[in-house]
């Protein structure tokens, strides 16, 4: 692992102007993991990004090695972030300026024996919430294979048709185009399509970061 007495002197350096302001340090292999892993990326995927060999990669996120400073160089291009991000914790009032657009028709589909799912913002990761449009073709609480239940919260907007609204713990709600739900995701839930024609809705996912 890098020394940490050495980390306001790789600033210096990145900066080229001599000056390093006080930064809260982390582990270098743990840091290099998570940016990693944000990007969905393998071993193999980040080791050709950055031009380093597997190996190498592996033994920096375990912290078996102190990588030279052309490594952490390599490091920083490959992963398109600059080297004092690698040493210092993202900053949550850091405007992003993240932004995806998702044309009619071209989000990636995901097609259950229940829903049929359109995931959208797809070309970006690490994201917060999870959106997309949904056809239910359920039309029975029998169609599913019990509860489906995940971590964080979600919200649920009827684009079209008639929905029912189960939950595990309140009586089942019949939505309309326009009413909305907000809820915990833990809880058991499932929607199931009443109009005439399967009813389309906009799921709303909050991702545990």
């Amino acid at each position: 692992m890098v020394d940490e007495r050495k980390i306001p002197s790789l600033l210096k350096v990145a900066r080229g102007d001599g000056n390093a302001e006080p930064v809260e340090s982390l582990e270098l292999g743990k840091r290099v993991r998570e940016l990693r892993k944000a990007r969905n990326w393998t071993l193999e995927q980040a080791a050709r990004k950055a031009g380093l060999a597997r190996s190498t990669l592996s033994k920096i996120e375990n912290d078996q090695m102190s990588p030279t400073f052309e490594a952490v160089q390599k490091l920083a291009h490959g992963l398109d972030i600059s080297i004092p991000q690698l040493f210092t914790p993202p900053k949550t009032d850091k405007v992003m300026g993240r932004r995806a657009v998702t044309m009619a028709g071209e989000g990636q589909p995901h097609p259950t024996k229940t829903y049929e799912h359109e995931i959208l913002a797809t070309d970006l990761r690490s994201k917060q919430m999870l959106p997309y449009r949904t056809i239910v073709r359920a039309r029975s609480f029998d169609d599913f294979e019990g509860w489906v239940r995940h971590d964080g919260e979600e919200f649920l907007y009827v684009l079209s048709g008639i929905v029912e609204f189960y939950t595990e713990f309140y009586a089942p709600v019949r939505l309309r185009r326009g009413d909305s739900a907000y809820y915990d995701a833990a809880m058991g839930h499932n929607v199931i399509s009443v109009s005439e024609d399967d009813a389309t809705i906009l799921w709303v996912t909050s991702v545990e970061t």
